[in-house]
């Protein structure tokens, strides 16, 4: 399974705010100062962490605190970062137009008329946009679908451990049963339709293929919640934008057009006629706000029962309840 402990100084742990967007890690810090000091970046990760101090005047490193030396990890990271809050927030215009060049940081031309608050949100995540942190995080530390799924198998998969569809997926073989967990309803610009978004456990999902699509509720050996329909589309999905696709095999993430009409949430794609479902996936907090809608014009009831069956199939945190008063 690996290192399960994270530490800032090997890259694992990210510093940021999700709500302004920006993140970094000390490898991206590290990568910066490379050049600058000609130190090896993993070797200067370890000194932009814990007790490393630097003294500016005799250029050298040092584990003890003296007169004239600083934490390496304030000094390098956390000034700057400071530096940029206080003169963007304090209206210091001179001083952050001559900052940000010896930063890198160069703002389109759109957005040097704004201040305060914009200003701030702009610079940082033009310096230091969450999304590298984070892609950067995930393909170097995070295990890739052939390790993991080695001994994430009885966690993934409700049916017996040695039938051919766990194998496939513990073995992330792409020549086993399809095996695949749609996980999220996504809307299309089709009025009323969705992709079924998901990742592919085993074998391989193609466009035109016929395979059997399992609801949460299906039981092996019954035919209730189970449909054997082709796979219209297979596309992949890159934010706004979706490309359509020959095939994606295990190991990957895609979208299926045509399955929103027989899943609600959330289900299983295969084509091994013994499979049972994938688990479920369970999040870890509950709905915290409850509110009761009702149409202004009760003519418009059918319009707002059909939107909130979408509300409820594209969010997997909604529950929509009727109750006997017939509020909704």
């Amino acid at each position: 399974m690996g290192e399960v402990r994270v530490d800032p100084s090997k890259g694992s742990v990210g510093f940021g705010s999700g709500l302004h967007g920006w993140a970094f890690t000390l490898k991206q810090f590290a990568e910066m100062y490379a050049e600058k000091f000609k130190i090896d970046v993993v070797k200067l990760m370890n000194r932009l962490w814990s007790e490393n101090f630097f003294n500016p005047k005799t250029k050298k490193w040092s584990k003890q605190k003296e007169n004239d030396n600083k934490i390496s990890f304030c000094m390098y990271i956390l000034d700057p970062i400071y530096k940029i809050f206080d003169t963007i927030m304090n209206y210091k215009k001179e001083e952050y137009e001559a900052l940000l060049p010896k930063l890198g940081i160069t703002i389109k031309h759109e957005d040097k008329d704004k201040d305060g608050k914009q200003l701030l949100k702009v610079v940082m995540r033009t310096w230091l946009p969450a999304g590298e942190a984070l892609l950067q995080m995930i393909a170097i530390h995070l295990p890739s679908p052939v390790v993991a799924q080695k001994y994430r198998m009885e966690m993934l998969y409700e049916g017996p451990h040695d039938d051919e569809a766990a194998m496939g997926i513990k073995t992330c073989d792409s020549l086993a049963p399809l095996m695949m967990y749609v996980s999220k309803m996504v809307p299309t610009s089709d009025k009323g339709r969705f992709y079924a978004f998901g990742r592919v456990f085993s074998g391989k999902v193609s466009t035109g293929m016929k395979a059997r699509i399992m609801g949460p509720n299906y039981t092996p050996g019954k035919k209730e919640d189970l449909y054997e329909k082709a796979i219209q589309r297979t596309i992949l999905m890159m934010g706004r934008y979706v490309e359509a696709i020959e095939d994606v095999p295990c190991g990957n993430i895609c979208g299926l057009v045509g399955v929103d009409q027989f899943l609600v949430k959330t289900g299983t794609i295969t084509t091994f006629k013994d499979a049972h479902n994938m688990k479920v996936m369970k999040f870890s907090v509950s709905p915290v706000v409850r509110v009761a809608v009702e149409p202004k014009n009760p003519a418009d009831l059918p319009k707002l029962v059909e939107g909130l069956k979408r509300l409820a199939k594209s969010d997997p945190m909604v529950q929509c309840i009727i109750e006997e008063s017939g509020e909704h």
